[in-house]
């Protein structure tokens, strides 16, 4: 479990640091950018490592919570990741989407129950072909 976590985690830091230095490269590129902004990028590809690369997988694959804590942890965990990511890349982009905080949690915790749903019935369907087809 903590080597997949570790491979994990480190996976998505990649492709996150990747992902923020390409968009910064495409919409920045007349723009100098300090070496103290480019530590802010490596924070938010940590965030979203520790966020979608541990917590997620954990919650997901190992911890056996109902489901309603499931959704609501990772929502909060999402939520709080994607604000304090927003804070280091912009406090000017911070401070304009800060009203809408309650609302963005709201859409979070409604928008990971249908996905979680939607993934049981895709799963469960999985899981029942493969015990038929042991069965035959």
């Amino acid at each position: 479990m903590i080597n997949q976590l570790k491979q994990s985690f480190f996976q998505v830091f990649t492709m996150t640091l990747l992902w923020i230095v390409l968009l910064i490269t495409v919409f920045f590129k007349d723009q100098s950018i300090s070496i103290v902004y480019m530590w802010n990028v490596v924070g938010i590809a940590l965030i979203s490592a520790g966020i979608f690369g541990v917590i997620y997988n954990a919650l997901w694959n190992y911890f056996t919570l109902k489901p309603i804590w499931n959704i609501v942890i990772s929502s909060t965990f999402n939520i709080l990741g994607g604000i304090l990511a927003v804070w280091l890349f912009s406090k000017d982009m911070f401070h304009f989407i800060a009203p809408w905080f309650p609302g963005m949690l709201l859409l979070s915790v409604v928008l990971h129950t249908i996905a979680f749903y939607f993934y049981a019935r895709i799963d469960s369907k999985k899981k029942a072909e493969e015990l038929n087809k042991i069965l035959k």
